[in-house]
């Protein structure tokens, strides 16, 4: 087990946690930290394309030669 915590203190822990907030509590914030995930994945992934076109452009006029004005 992580931390050297077995099943009976993973188990008092989870228990104090229902004591302090609560079954209900509890439920609305693994919704709220499941949806807090999924925009945070979704943001990601919409991200990366953008990304990775400025870079090309950035790539790409780096690429350029510079032309000398006379």
């Amino acid at each position: 087990m992580p931390f050297g915590l077995g099943p009976v203190e993973l188990l008092i822990i989870l228990v104090i946690i229902v004591l302090i907030f609560g079954a209900n509590r509890i439920g609305e914030i693994g919704g709220a930290l499941g949806r807090t995930v999924r925009e945070f994945r979704r943001e990601m992934r919409d991200d990366q394309p953008s990304d990775a076109a400025k870079a090309a452009a950035a790539k790409s006029e780096e690429a350029k030669p510079e032309e000398k004005k006379s």
